[in-house]
This record gives C-alpha cells, sequence and structure tokens, in this order.
C-alpha cells in the first residue's frame, strides 16, 4: 500500500524570462517568490504557499505556457501503476518524476513525496 496526495501546481511558462514570470504570478497569487538551489534556479522559481503547504512553481518551458499538477506520493512506481488502471497513460520519466497524460488530455506528474504536510493528508491506496 502506498499513499499520495496534490503536491502542488507548476505554472509552464513558455518565456525567456524567468524572473518577469515568477514576479507576475507571485504578485497575482499574493505569494513571495523564493529561489530554489542552483541546479534548479535557472528554469524554476518557488512560490511560497504558507497557506496550504502546495508546492507552487514558476517554471521555463520550451511547449505552450500552461498549468500543471503534481501528485506527491511514496511510490512512484505504484502510484503510476494505480493510475495507468483508470486510463492515464505514462508519457516520460524525467529525473525522479514520471510525467503522465490524463485520458481527457491534461498533462501532470507523480513525483516523490516531500511537503511536510504529506503524512496527514495522503490518501492510502
Amino acid at each position: 500500500m502506498h499513499k499520495s496526495k496534490l503536491g502542488g501546481f507548476i505554472i509552464d511558462c513558455q518565456s525567456d524570462d524567468l524572473e518577469s514570470a515568477a514576479a507576475f504570478w507571485g504578485a497575482a497569487l499574493g505569494m513571495p517568490v523564493r529561489e530554489l538551489p542552483p541546479a534548479e534556479a535557472a528554469q524554476y522559481k518557488r512560490l511560497e504557499d504558507s497557506q496550504h503547504g502546495l508546492d507552487i512553481e514558476v517554471q521555463i518551458v520550451s511547449h505552450a505556457s500552461r498549468v500543471h499538477l503534481d501528485i506527491e506520493t511514496d511510490d512512484i512506481e505504484a502510484e503510476v501503476h494505480r493510475l495507468e488502471k483508470l486510463g492515464a497513460r505514462r508519457v516520460q520519466n524525467i529525473h525522479t518524476w514520471c510525467v503522465m497524460e490524463a485520458p481527457t488530455g491534461q498533462r501532470f506528474c507523480v513525483v516523490q513525496a516531500s511537503s511536510r504536510l504529506f503524512k496527514e493528508r495522503a490518501t492510502t491506496w
């Protein structure tokens, strides 16, 4: 048995100006912009969500701009298999996460659990 929950939202921006994109979304959502570790800083900015504990990031991408969900889990393969049984399909494994597509076409990621609220809010499958 594994656990999973909504991890957060990633705001994909087809732009070459991460600073401006993060500044806009931070102001629009009322969330301070935070730097990430150097290995991630060129592509991502974190928006601090102290109210809900969600991981909300602005990401620079080459595809069309969109918003996608992250589902946190303590067992990525088990969660991917569960979602495949529901009709989702695996698109690509990237580093430590898996990009999936819902039967309705939306892309989302299955990521390793990291939030401090994971244990108290996750659902057991």
